[in-house]
């Protein structure tokens, strides 16, 4: 039989429904790397073949000269206190167990209590004199390098809508993430590597992959969930090793799989979910060598592994550097507890005990993080961005928590052409509500984008009859923060 007959044999056998076992069965080895679905470079046929098609994660031109080249975001859900952390209100301490108007004009919950100092002592730190509380020291030790933005707020004080609001520009799980726009806008810079990566070392933020799905876009540009709890590649992602096939035969396997999808889809109208099952296998074959090096820190120096120290989010930290080191354009990495998803929330109950604690875990190494990046001359080109979805009340809950605060909360970028060693905007005397040059969520995402290079009202996909974009109407450049 000629090729050209054998060829149409296959294509005949496998248009039956059939074929969906048989790729199933032929694909079992990395096929379960459900996450990874939209993550690759697209080679439909193995080499000396037809020219493949273009991957949809090929870097492309951005807009115009970007600021950053790449993003690693410091995720922290459940909603730090800004009076605690980064806002230092000393009124609190004058005024403590009032009630003044203007924190009565507020729809706040548990509206009898009054105002409650910070547990916590202040001091100014760096030649920019920025006030930070005692919980964060070594990021203290930064401030020259970062930008604080005060006055940021959104529209609910609720959880899940929140951290939907600040990871998607939306209130509910039917938009892409911040993430996925970045890696359709602008593409990756490793081919082996999946352009958007989201950690955590125990739990997953609150709606869990919403915060780095693809929505209605591609699937090439959902982002790809790893557990960090272990640092070993079997353990972050699963199935990751074929145990039954070695490298070769998983070649072979893989461009016979993607030549018969091929023939499917060259049949039929575009079939995202097809493109992106091929380019699923692609990206899991190559990440199989990938992967492990990446996570492999034993090249690192002494001097490095003891600046980051041996907390789990410390070691995210690490990774999320070699990551972006590696081309990998968008991190996110969440910082979480056992069993609770939104560990920043704790402050309910006791703020000392909650927030020192939280403190503690993830303050060495993200002042590790900022100080390896200048060290390597990645910082420059490199945003990173730390804050959850809201603040936390200047009143108390109980004897010694706060509750909610959306009116306004603290989050700070450094490196990748924002203004270093400043503070924009400026929340009341108390630190409940934004009042000096407010930022909205809306307004973060389209400076974030243009910071990458991006036009956050050109960034848009059409979707069912309309354009969309991660602004969606809304959002200002806030250019008082860029370089």
């Amino acid at each position: 039989m000629s090729f050209r007959a054998h060829e149409s044999a296959v294509h005949a056998a496998f248009a039956t429904p059939s074929r969906r076992q048989f790729l199933k069965q032929l694909g079992a080895g990395f096929g379960s790397l459900g996450l990874t679905a939209a993550l690759a470079d697209a080679r439909l046929l193995s080499a000396g073949e037809t020219p493949a098609a273009v991957s949809p994660l090929a870097p492309k031109l951005p807009h115009f000269a970007p600021k950053a080249k790449r993003i690693i975001q410091l995720f922290m859900p459940g909603g730090p206190s800004q009076v605690d952390t980064f806002d230092y209100k000393p009124a609190l301490a004058r005024n403590a167990g009032q009630r003044p108007a203007l924190v009565d004009r507020r729809s706040l919950r548990n509206t009898r209590n009054g105002l409650m100092p910070s547990p916590f002592g202040f001091k100014q730190y760096g030649q920019c004199g920025r006030w930070v509380s005692d919980i964060f020291p070594h990021v203290a030790g930064c401030v020259d390098d970062i930008c604080f933005i005060h006055s940021m707020h959104t529209d609910v004080p609720e959880h899940a809508s929140a951290i939907l609001m600040m990871n998607l520009g939306h209130l509910q799980p039917i938009r892409p993430s911040m993430g996925a726009w970045l890696v359709y806008g602008l593409g990756s810079e490793n081919r082996n590597l999946p352009g958007f990566v989201a950690m955590s070392p125990r739990a997953q933020p609150r709606s869990t992959i919403a915060n780095w799905g693809n929505a209605f876009l591609p699937g090439a540009y959902a982002g790809t969930y790893v557990n960090i709890a272990q640092m070993r590649p079997d353990a972050a992602l699963a199935h990751l090793r074929n145990s039954n096939l070695g490298p070769d035969a998983q070649r072979q396997q893989a461009d016979l799989i993607a030549r018969l999808n091929g023939l499917h889809l060259q049949r039929s109208e575009q079939d995202a979910q097809l493109e992106a099952n091929i380019e699923s296998m692609e990206m899991a074959f190559r990440m199989q060598a990938a992967v492990p090096e990446v996570f492999d820190t034993a090249g690192e120096t002494r001097e490095t592994l003891d600046l980051y120290g041996p907390s789990e989010f410390a070691k995210g930290c690490l990774l999320a550097r070699r990551m972006v080191e590696r081309g990998v354009r968008v991190v996110q990495l969440s910082h979480s507890i056992d069993g609770y998803d939104i560990a920043w929330d704790t402050g309910h109950e006791n703020i000392v005990n909650g927030h020192a604690v939280l403190a503690r875990a993830c303050d060495r190494g993200i002042a590790a993080l900022l100080i390896d990046l200048k060290r390597r001359g990645l910082l420059d080109d490199t945003l990173v961005l730390w804050g959850g979805e809201f603040g936390r009340a200047p009143t108390s809950e109980g004897a010694r928590g706060r509750d909610h605060d959306h009116y306004g909360f603290t989050v700070w970028m450094a490196g990748g052409g924002v203004k270093p060693g400043i503070s924009y905007g400026a929340t009341d005397e108390f630190g409940l509500s934004a009042v000096e040059n407010r930022v909205h969520v809306h307004d973060l995402h389209a400076t974030i984008l243009h910071l990458m290079g991006l036009d956050h009202e050109r960034l848009t996909y059409r979707y069912s009859g309309r354009d969309y974009r991660l602004t969606d109407v809304h959002g200002r450049v806030v250019q008082e923060v860029i370089a």
